[in-house]
């Protein structure tokens, strides 16, 4: 599931096939763009913004997308066949002499100019992963609504950019409530720690696409200055994400799910306290 690691990996296989290079090929299969040709421009950067990628093209553009739930980019070496899904799911293709991006299922693509891009990304809180990282604005904005669950806040891409469910489900766990558990009710130093310990595993896993919260050896993997103990992670890459009816790595109860695919919730109802959905 894309969240603020793997976008911040895209733009960066992406920047490495396509920044410096003039395009040699462009196809935008949406509708609104499809006319669009960028051939003949070079790529300046390629950046990620949260959970928004950002293509800085030649002439003042931009093209905009955000990967939701199941989209992807995908990189070929020119003239190799693509296999990243059926051609109906392609959306944009961008290639020069050496590389070929193609873009599939990506719910949002749009062109724009690149002195307009806060239209798109303007709204966004604290990057995890930005140069405009600050956690104390993080801390201030989770807390700034005392009565809201602390899932639905860390989700909220206006509090702090690049989380989503699956972290939401795992630092709920490290701190030992429930994703429903208001903010406001969370005991002092926990709101720090869990801006600190998001950032710390999205920077810990923004070189893979293989996500793990767990740590590696033991206990203490996930940090230093956090008020809880991870237990053992016993082989498991995550502590409760995608782990329904599984033991508990810390107490051996079962994890349970919640909510739709979009706003999904795993959660262990024997050591995390606070309501449930």
């Amino acid at each position: 599931m894309p969240e603020g690691d793997t976008v911040w990996l895209t733009a960066r296989k992406l920047r490495a096939a396509l920044a410096g290079r003039t395009l040699t090929r462009s196809d935008l299969r949406v509708p609104r763009f499809a006319t669009a040709d960028l051939t003949g421009r070079e790529v300046l950067d390629v950046t990620a913004r949260g959970k928004h990628l950002l293509t800085r093209i030649e002439g003042g553009l931009t093209l905009h997308s955000h990967l939701r739930m199941d989209g992807s980019w995908r990189v070929f070496p020119a003239g190799e066949r693509w296999h990243g899904g059926p051609n109906h799911q392609i959306r944009a293709v961008l290639g020069n002499t050496e590389r070929t991006a193609v873009g599939y299922r990506l719910p949002v693509l749009e062109l724009m100019r690149t002195r307009d891009e806060g239209k798109a990304v303007g709204h966004l809180g604290p990057d995890l992963l930005g140069p405009d990282w600050d956690p104390e604005a993080a801390v201030r904005n989770l807390l700034a609504d005392p009565a809201r669950p602390i899932g639905e806040a860390l989700l909220d891409q206006r509090n702090l950019a690049g989380i989503g469910n699956v972290y939401k489900s795992e630092l709920a766990f490290l701190a030992r409530v429930t994703p429903w558990h208001p903010v406001g009710g969370l005991p002092p130093g926990v709101p720090e720690s869990l801006v600190a310990t998001a950032r710390r595993l999205l920077e810990i896993n923004k070189g893979t696409f293989d996500r793990r919260t767990t740590p590696r050896t033991g206990a203490g993997g996930c940090g230093g200055d956090q008020p809880w103990s991870p237990p053992r992670p016993g082989g498991q890459r995550l502590f409760v994400y995608g782990r329904q009816g599984d033991p508990c790595l810390r107490c051996g109860t079962a994890i349970r799910r919640a909510g739709r695919d979009d706003r999904v919730s795993y959660w262990c109802p024997g050591c995390q306290s606070g309501p449930v959905s």
